[in-house]
């Protein structure tokens, strides 16, 4: 169980540098998560091949896999949708929203009671970006995509978590990817259309942070959270990855100085966020014991 809690701090560490590469790469929102699933797909497929990991799965199952990809997508395009309206901090901080989702979705999808718990410690999490969202006025619209990124998460987890228990975290990372690539790709015509593109292809800059991104922040990232999602549940494991924001905010303050874009606002709601993170530790911690 400490090696699946490593792990997972491993990945929420990774998670960090997504909305750092979000800003750095200069295509918009929808090319910039084709881009990724593209080339998260094509690095699966190497690395399946190079360790030659063996594939028994029949075609609907390689369909029913790469259905949930499409989650994992359409999260990724309004998680970057937010960040570009907006800045890093505003965009990391609204996916803390997904343990609140996953209190009230992972119930309604699996028929069970709804646990008090989580949803109490989740509504602290609702509290701080109502808070942010309130005061706030500057970047409401990205709010609202960030609200709508995070529950997109959380349906991708809860139907993730029932794939781990049967197929390699490898296998259901690359039909996702696939997924994701084909499903985003068909759509992406119309997108750009509405929403359109300066370059479509990327230059030597953004082809290079989007390699980093797919290597480390989706196949790195994706195939520890697949791992972990075996041995944690998946609420703790959600609430966990609300510790991401404070990595990405650090690293936005120093390489962006986006210090001066937020108010105090901002860090009243990141209070209560952290709240919530650390009852949800103190509480994991006791029922382990």
């Amino acid at each position: 169980m400490k090696k699946s809690y490593l792990l997972l701090h491993f990945a929420v560490i990774l998670a960090g540098f997504t909305g750092v590469f979000g800003k750095l790469i200069s295509l918009n929102e929808g090319l910039l998560t084709w881009y990724r699933v593209f080339f998260s797909a094509v690095i699966l497929f190497l690395i399946l091949k190079l360790f030659k990991v063996l594939d028994q799965t029949t075609s609907k199952e390689k369909f029913d896999i790469a259905k949930i990809g499409l989650l994992i997508t359409i999260h990724w395009v309004f998680f970057y949708a937010s960040i570009k309206y907006s800045n890093i901090s505003i965009g990391v901080i609204c996916y803390c929203l997904t343990s609140f989702f996953t209190a009230v979705f992972k119930p309604l999808i699996d028929r069970s009671a709804f646990k008090f718990s989580e949803l109490l410690l989740s509504m602290l999490t609702l509290l701080g970006i109502s808070l942010i969202f309130h005061f706030d006025t500057s970047y409401q619209l990205a709010i609202i995509l960030g609200v709508i990124s995070s529950a997109f998460a959380a349906l991708y987890t809860i139907y993730n978590e029932r794939l781990v228990k049967v197929y390699d975290s490898k296998i259901i990372n690359y039909y996702q990817m696939i997924g994701g690539t084909i499903g985003l790709g068909i759509l992406l015509p119309a997108y750009l259309y509405f929403f359109p593109a300066e370059n479509l292809i990327p230059d030597f800059k953004d082809t290079f942070y989007l390699i980093l991104l797919s290597l480390f922040c989706t196949v790195g990232l994706y195939v520890a959270f697949a791992e972990v999602l075996k041995k944690i549940p998946a609420f703790t494991v959600n609430l966990s990855f609300n510790l991401e924001p404070i990595y990405a905010i650090i690293l936005a303050f120093i390489f962006f100085d986006e210090s001066k874009e937020v108010n105090t606002s901002f860090y009243i709601g990141l209070f209560f966020v952290m709240i919530s993170v650390v009852l949800q530790s103190v509480i994991s911690l006791r029922k382990s014991k």
